[in-house]
Order: C-alpha cells, then sequence, then structure tokens
C-alpha cells in the first residue's frame, strides 16, 4: 500500500499491536487514526501515534456509543481527502460503516455493521435465511437463563450481545451455576479498547453444540465473494471456550468445506454485506454448519498472518484495496500450511519464561511472541486478551503445521509465584 498518500486512510479505533503490523507496510503520515477522547488519554495514543510515522494525527470522536459522521466531517473536513476507511476492532465497525458511507467510499454498509455487532440480531437473521442456529433466547435475569438450561440439557452458552474475543462467553454445565455466572456476562470487564461510559449490551442464552469449531474468511466486493477460507479452531476447554489455536487451511474434507463457505456467503448477502471481511464461527453439527457469531472486520488471533503464510498472498493488504474500491487476485488454494498455539500462563507474578530458545529450534516455527514479560501479573484466562503469547510456526499441510506449533509452545514454561 506504498502508493497511499497523505490522510488517505483512516483507521477507526485500533489496538496497539494492529499499529505496530501497519508499521512498514503504509507510508509516512499516510493515517489519521479516529480514537475515543478518553481512550487516548488512558492509552497514552498520542505518545503511541508519534512513534509511528505513518500516523498523520489523531482525531478524538465518540464512536462506540454512535458516530454522527456528518458532524464529524464539519468538524474534520480534511477526512474528505481519504480513500478508504477501516475498522480498527469490533466497537469501531458501526462507527467505520457510517463514516464509509458518509464519504461515499466502500465499506460493509450501516445496516449490515449493525446487525454483526449485535449477537442476537445476526441471530434472528440467519434464522430468516434458513440458515442452522442452536436454540438461543435474549434473557433479561438469571432465572430466564436457569429455565433455558432446564429446557436444553442443564447445559447453556451465556454471551454478551456486543463483546468480542470471548469476552463473557461462559459455557454452564448446571443451571445453579447461572445466578452467581451471571454478572461476568451482564457486566462484563472494561478492556483497555473499551471507552468508560461502557458499550450498551444484553445476554443471549444459547444451546451448547458439541463439535470442532471451525471460522470462515471471506473477503467481499460489492457484495460478492471473491476470497474464501476455511479455518480449523482449537478452543480452551472448560467454562470459558477463549481461542487456543488455528491452523489454516483446514482439514475438513472439501464437501463440509464447501458448505461452511456456502452457509457464511449466503449469511453476508442475508445482512446485504456491501464490501470487506466476514469473518464467522461455526461447529459442523449432523453435518450442517451451525453459527457460532460473525464479525465485519478482520479476524484477530493471528488468522490473517496464517492465510498470508498457507496462500502466499498478502491478505491485509488485498483487504485494504477492496476498501480503496478494487479488486485484487488471491490465491484460491494453498501452498502449505499455517498454524497459531496460544500461550497460558498460570494466574501469578511472572518470576521466569524458560525455553524460548527450544521452541524457536523447533523446525518450522515463525515467530515466538509474548505479551508478558518477568514481573507481570496474570489471571486466569477469561478472554483472549488474557493469554500470554502465542507460537506461529509452518508446514508443508496442517498436520504438520499443527504439531510444530503444539511441540514449541510444549518447549517454553512461564513460571509464576
Amino acid at each position: 500500500m506504498q502508493d497511499l498518500g497523505r490522510e488517505q486512510m483512516i483507521i477507526v479505533g485500533a489496538s496497539q499491536g494492529m499499529l505496530r503490523w501497519f508499521a512498514e507496510d503504509l507510508p509516512a503520515g499516510s493515517v489519521v487514526l479516529i480514537e475515543e477522547p478518553d481512550v487516548i488519554r488512558r492509552r497514552d495514543i498520542d505518545r503511541l501515534a508519534a512513534e509511528l510515522p505513518f500516523v498523520s494525527r489523531v482525531v478524538p470522536a465518540e464512536y462506540q456509543t454512535g458516530l454522527d459522521a456528518d458532524a464529524l466531517i464539519a468538524r474534520e473536513p480534511g477526512l474528505t481527502d481519504a480513500r478508504l476507511v477501516m475498522p480498527g476492532f469490533e466497537w469501531s465497525v458501526g462507527a467505520s460503516a457510517r463514516l464509509a458511507e458518509a464519504l461515499g467510499l466502500p465499506g460493509a454498509g450501516t445496516a449490515a455493521a449493525e446487525i454483526f455487532t449485535d449477537k442476537h440480531r445476526m441471530r434472528l437473521l440467519a434464522a430468516e435465511a434458513g440458515l442452522a442456529n442452536p436454540a438461543f433466547e435474549l434473557v433479561d435475569d438469571p432465572a430466564a437463563a436457569t429455565a433455558f438450561a432446564r429446557r436444553h440439557g442443564g447445559r447453556c452458552v451465556l454471551k454478551p450481545t456486543r463483546r468480542s474475543g470471548s469476552l463473557g462467553v461462559q459455557i454452564l454445565t448446571d443451571p445453579e451455576l447461572i445466578a452467581d455466572a451471571w454478572a461476568e456476562t451482564a457486566d462484563p470487564i472494561l478492556t483497555p479498547e473499551v471507552a468508560a461510559r461502557g458499550l450498551p449490551s444484553a445476554v443471549l442464552v444459547e444451546q451448547v453444540l458439541d463439535g470442532r469449531e471451525h471460522s470462515v474468511e471471506l473477503l467481499v466486493v460489492d457484495g460478492e465473494v471473491i476470497f474464501g477460507n476455511v479455518t480449523d479452531k482449537r478452543v480452551m476447554l472448560g467454562r470459558r471456550p477463549v481461542e487456543a489455536g488455528h491452523t489454516v487451511p483446514s482439514l475438513l474434507p472439501d464437501d463440509d468445506q464447501r458448505a461452511l463457505l456456502g452457509a457464511a456467503a449466503r449469511l453476508g448477502r442475508a445482512a446485504g454485506f456491501g464490501t470487506g471481511v466476514l469473518h464467522s464461527e461455526w461447529i459442523m453439527a449432523d453435518g450442517v454448519p451451525t453459527l457460532i457469531e460473525c464479525a465485519a472486520r478482520l479476524p484477530g488471533d493471528m488468522i490473517t498472518a496464517l492465510i498470508s503464510i498457507a496462500y502466499e498472498c498478502g491478505f491485509v493488504e488485498a483487504y485494504l484495496r477492496t476498501l480503496r474500491g478494487e479488486r485484487p487476485k488471491l490465491p484460491t488454494r494453498t501452498t502449505g500450511a499455517a498454524a497459531a498455539e496460544f500461550l497460558v500462563a498460570p494466574p501469578g507474578t511472572i518470576t521466569a519464561i524458560e525455553g524460548v530458545r527450544a521452541a524457536r529450534r523447533v523446525a518450522g516455527v515463525l515467530h515466538v511472541h509474548f505479551d508478558v514479560a518477568i514481573g507481570s501479573a496474570v489471571g486466569e484466562v477469561t478472554h483472549s486478551l488474557a493469554r500470554s503469547g502465542h507460537v506461529m510456526a509452518w508446514g508443508a499441510d496442517p498436520t504438520e503445521a499443527t504439531a510444530a506449533a503444539g511441540k514449541a509452545a510444549e518447549q517454553i514454561q512461564i513460571v509464576t509465584a
């Protein structure tokens, strides 16, 4: 994307990790970053932006609970020079769609963005489109969730309607646990990217589905899918199904992969999704793709990197080009495979990190990354931001890549006291 000019790209909200990914790929001064005023202060975004030459300036704007795009453009007329607008994370999907629409630029579309940032509305849409859902219900109190669980074998999933990264998601196998677990879902903790005023959310209770999870990544231009991938997912066992690892491409049979890609495309069409990436999660229940959830943004957890490695393509660059009105060509088949395994430290204060050199010596390992350091305090992993790092590996096929990432992760011991 070296042909971007000054302030021709707008990013609405972004994690520090995402901003650093772009450090070598975007020209100086090409990006305007829009962020919540209190998040700018709390995370010292101005200092971070000063360290990243591609960021021209930071524009404060309240967007997480609704953005008046016309008022923002009137206040910041320089935004009309932009050639593309992208959301940096879940909370900015709706605002990015509204701003792109106001500027006449490609995007998800306001209606689709609103659907895919509300898990209840997404469920209703999937049902209307004839796609398979688990049983679900929007509930106001623990008693209603308990009654639902009793009607579905004593088990249920509690999830907030407007969060991501498994935050507040719980799998409960005893209805008696629901009352004590309720607050974690109904009032999730505030992560660093969330404005202090909070994000309005409700509680969705769902039937527990048994089976392996898979995600589908679609690159869409004007409602037409131009690239599709299926990722195999591994999640942590127990109450909180935080993602533990990913592999691209999937080991599923071709027929199952085609069924997943077709179901994801139907979901996008039903929502009227315009241009960008759709990242959906599914379980094959009795051979039928059954929807877990869907996001109208780039996937997290290294999936974009895994796709780029396995297909030997620049997936994020292709995504940005679609948002610029282009129609990039991507490979239809992988040339190898890639996998990521996430690192989890036991709760406590980290006193040592061992085995890093051994992990890097495992054949196929590409990258070992830590989000913690000696002296960091770590707690129970209740959402994706609470993990301690990851290992990424390449292989000739999915089995080899997964084994390499797993073997490297086994070498690492994060010692806590």
